[in-house]
């Protein structure tokens, strides 16, 4: 089953980490994300630009509403994720807990529905 792994933390305490911590922190990341290629569990994922790089739109009352940043406030900001191959939601969490941003954020895993191929 695939999963997907969401990775939040406040992007305003990531910004301002010394040099050499992020240095360290993106080699935590690095080392996690090879070792789930290893495993064979990783299938993509990717870090986001941060919100004020982002939009959003929806329909409201007929018409279509699109504003600058993420639709939600929020305390955390989506980062990044993972796409994964796990057997099921334990596995899933066992992977996750792994992540360098459990450390100060939350990771949301949220199993995919899987469309039958036409």
């Amino acid at each position: 089953m695939r999963y997907v792994l969401l990775l939040y933390g406040k992007e305003s305490a990531f910004d301002t980490l010394p040099p050499a911590e992020m240095e360290a922190v993106m080699g935590e990341f690095e080392t996690f994300t090879n070792s789930i290629v290893k495993s064979g569990h990783y299938k993509a994922g990717e870090q986001l630009e941060n919100v004020d790089k982002a939009a959003s739109v929806r329909y409201r009352n007929g018409r279509l509403d699109a504003v600058d940043g993420p639709f939600a406030e929020t305390k955390e900001q989506l980062g990044g994720f993972y796409l994964i191959d796990a057997k099921d939601m334990a596995e899933a969490k066992a992977i996750a807990a792994r992540i360098p941003v459990v450390k100060w954020g939350t990771v949301e895993i949220r199993p995919v529905v899987m469309m039958p191929e036409s």
